[in-house]
């Protein structure tokens, strides 16, 4: 956070972490788990100790390591020791840190999300744990935003680098996550619900952070422990909805949908252990979280929070940019919070510069303002930015405009146009100080926006 920042800002900035704390996931995990006499209550489960011989814990996610934190905290090491409390999660680097019982695992590096080697590694290792599982063990799988790119395990008859090429085409296309997730799932071997198959536990009970707007299960991080219910079928036009042959996506990859559409899967598609899921947190707690803050600063308040998909980032930085000067101009302090996740179209990596939807979204607003009329930023501040504290390949969250900031891009002749055409918004933002950097969350819950306007022109 800045150190010296308008009045404005700082409200927008204090409002935008109320709700980031409402979703840390270690506090999420200790809500949801809880040790009461002879009795391990998860959600609305109560499962007797007695019954229970080891407890294992996986998963995968950017909330990885607070939710093992807050698991083990709520746990206790006398239970951890006599259940033999052992778990490999998969984050990436920058939130890997040492914990008493459950291994945090470096699946891929912070800012990068693709596959890698590593989360290959790691996905095997996963795979071991619950294998070894049997019916008088219990497994808790702790799953967040992210664990698709974190915990891969291509399919039989393609790479880890056949992946990588589609994740990376479909990424830059403009595919939004449910049609980036139904490819994932058909060229992996651990989700839509690989891990649950190959879970030899009596029991496996899924915490989940949604990272999905809706909080469909089968979406978020591909679904290791829910049935699938997409087909080969629908990847295949999906690829060919993006023109993923002429891209160069491998022959393989076509060649395993193919074969599976037309012969169909000749494996068992469930679980043979009992799953249960529950979502501990989502975009809505944010947004609720961050509307209670702004009520208590003084700001008569809206709150939404999406429910389906958005469309183009740059379009809803303008929606937000006049919906702020119609704020403004119908007087008196008000807030506006809004939650999403919307998608951005990357240009050539020729042309391309640093950014990430948050920022484009928050540069396509300026634009706006700018184009609108002099002084159109004056006594509103808008901001977005990323609940995991990652947008696209950079170390910031996203940003937010002001006047000052509105007033430093005109002084140094900043145009917006250009950045955005390039994909540049961390460039067009970082001279001005209007990034927000946050480190590694440990949560991941989608977008979160906050207009702020006083009515003083």
């Amino acid at each position: 956070m800045p150190l010296a920042t308008p009045p404005l800002r700082d409200d927008a900035l204090a409002i935008w972490y109320a709700g980031l704390d409402a979703v840390r996931s270690d506090r999420l995990v200790q809500d949801a788990v809880q040790v009461r006499g002879e009795h391990l209550i998860v959600g609305d489960q109560r499962l007797a100790l007695r019954e229970i011989r080891r407890l294992a814990v996986v998963g995968c996610g950017k909330a990885g390591a607070g939710m093992a934190a807050g698991l083990e905290a709520a746990l206790g090491e006398p239970l951890m020791r006599d259940k033999q409390l052992t778990g490999w999660i998969n984050v990436p680097d920058d939130c890997v840190r040492p914990l008493p019982r459950i291994h945090l695992h470096g699946a891929r590096p912070a800012g990068v999300n693709e596959p890698t080697a590593a989360g290959a590694a790691g996905a095997e290792r996963i795979l071991e744990l619950v294998r070894s599982l049997g019916d008088d063990d219990v497994c808790l799988c702790l799953i967040s935003g992210g664990g698709s790119a974190l915990l891969p395990a291509p399919a039989e008859g393609i790479t880890l680098d056949d992946k990588l090429v589609v994740t990376r085409h479909l990424s830059a296309a403009g595919a939004n996550i449910r049609e980036l997730n139904t490819v994932r799932k058909q060229l992996s071997r651990i989700k839509g619900g690989g891990l649950a198959r190959a879970c030899g536990a009596g029991r496996l009970i899924a915490l989940i952070i949604s990272d999905v707007l809706g909080d469909p299960l089968d979406v978020i991080a591909s679904g290791p422990t829910v049935a699938d219910a997409s087909t080969p079928q629908q990847a295949l036009e999906i690829l060919d909805q993006f023109q993923s042959r002429q891209a160069g996506v491998s022959p393989r990859v076509f060649q395993v949908l193919e074969r599976a559409a037309t012969h169909g899967r000749t494996a068992d598609r469930s679980a043979s252990c009992n799953v249960t899921h529950r979502v501990i947190g989502n975009l809505a707690t944010a947004v609720a979280a961050a509307g209670r803050e702004a009520e208590r600063r003084g700001y008569p308040t809206r709150t939404v929070a999406m429910q389906q998909l958005e469309g183009d980032a740059e379009q809803i930085g303008r929606e937000l940019a006049a919906d702020a000067l119609a704020m403004r101009a119908s007087g008196g302090r008000q807030c506006l919070i809004h939650g999403g996740e919307p998608t951005v179209k990357l240009v050539a990596s020729s042309r391309r510069g640093r950014g990430g939807r948050n920022q484009q979204l928050v540069l396509a607003a300026l634009e706006y303002l700018a184009d609108t009329q002099r002084d159109s930023a004056r006594g509103l501040a808008l901001l977005s930015a990323g609940t995991d504290g990652e947008d696209g390949p950079t170390d910031a969250a996203g940003a937010v405009l002001d006047e000052t900031v509105l007033a430093a891009a005109a002084a140094q002749r900043l145009r917006a146009s250009e950045y955005l055409a390039r994909n540049d918004a961390y460039h067009f933002f970082e001279p001005l100080g209007a990034l927000l950097r946050t480190g590694p969350t440990h949560t991941n819950v989608c977008d979160v926006r906050v207009v702020l306007t006083t009515g003083d022109l």
